[in-house]
């Protein structure tokens, strides 16, 4: 008999616990739209720029990165342009395809910007980090006070953090430009399977990179 009191009264217990959660979901589901869009907004990292001594490319996306760094070098943000030396992929290497280092060159100066000012960083970089360093390295040798980094939409508080953690003790500050890809925006970034993918897994990145760096 007793055992049978407790055994309804975890089964009213769970029956409201199922009952909440389903009306928490309901909820959720009705304002997704809201939610989603709020979440993508406090995720990315896109504040008003000021001028500064060099613009960074980061490896990756090259038919989308160059372009508005190509913009902002013309609207006059900064007279530079860094680009990464990014290690050479097979295709490269048995020379299938140009390097990123040059594809990005070739997008820069068909937007018109001077070969003078475009600069070839880094070794061989594979990831965020490497490309960090190699800025930060930049930095050291020229004593640059600022640099905006232009990415898109997904990775921005990544390479904010990255960055702002590397040149901490250089005294550059870091920008960053958050870049619209052509799939998705910061409004229906989950109503494309490439901006949530591009959310997802940039979350996964985030999270591993502050444990590891």
């Amino acid at each position: 008999m007793f055992r049978s009191l407790i055994v309804r009264r975890w089964l009213r217990r769970l029956a409201w616990a199922l009952a909440i959660v389903c009306l928490l979901a309901g909820v959720a589901y009705v304002f997704r739209a809201p939610l989603l869009t709020g979440l993508g907004k406090a995720w990315v990292v896109d504040e008003p720029l000021t001028h500064a001594d060099a613009i960074v490319i980061p490896g990756g996306w090259p038919d989308l990165r160059p372009l508005e760094a190509a913009r902002l070098y013309h609207q006059g943000y900064a007279p530079r342009i860094l680009c990464m030396d990014v290690k050479h992929c097979q295709a490269v290497i048995m020379g299938l395809e140009p390097c990123e280092a040059e594809l990005t060159q070739r997008v820069l100066l068909s937007n018109n910007v001077p070969q003078s000012v475009i600069v070839v960083i880094g070794k061989e970089v594979t990831n965020t980090y490497d490309e960090s360093r190699a800025v930060r390295a930049w930095v050291r040798e020229t004593g640059a006070k600022s640099v905006i980094v232009v990415t898109d939409l997904a990775n921005t508080r990544r390479v904010c953090w990255i960055y702002t953690k590397q040149l901490k003790w250089t005294g550059a500050q870091v920008q960053v430009r958050a870049i619209r890809p052509a799939e998705y925006g910061i409004n229906d970034w989950w109503r494309h399977e490439e901006g949530l993918i591009a959310f997802q897994n940039e979350f996964l990145k985030y999270v591993y990179y502050r444990c590891k760096y």
